[in-house]
């Protein structure tokens, strides 16, 4: 196991104190970014799957990720602007892929006959 000299910094020693107002703006940044990491990864498995059942639903969650972001002030306005033409994009394609409603069989019908 190699060991640690002080020439090599480590996390703990490269990261800069933060303020504690500045603790939960960092915090939501973070998660941002981590949540449009995520989304990538779900267009990803949208392109990867064929079932309409799946496309459907994962279109639906990435639309709505979308929605997320485009919320977030961490990012600027022409992100948040392109994250909400997104957001719409993909849950209009989700719609696509929207299973058909249940049809009744006979119920209703059936009584009046």
């Amino acid at each position: 196991m190699p060991s640690s000299d002080a020439s090599t910094p480590s996390l703990t020693s490269a990261t800069a104190p933060v303020p504690a107002c500045a603790a939960p703006a960092l915090a939501l940044a973070q998660a941002s970014r981590a949540l449009w990491s995520a989304t990538l990864g779900l267009m990803t498995a949208f392109m990867q799957t064929p079932a309409p059942a799946h496309r459907y639903l994962l279109a639906r969650r990435i639309g709505r990720n979308f929605e997320t972001l485009s919320g977030q002030e961490c990012f600027d306005a022409r992100s948040r602007a392109s994250f909400d033409r997104l957001s719409r994009r993909w849950l209009e394609r989700s719609e696509e892929f929207a299973p058909e409603p249940a049809r009744p069989r006979g119920g209703l019908l059936r009584l009046l006959s």
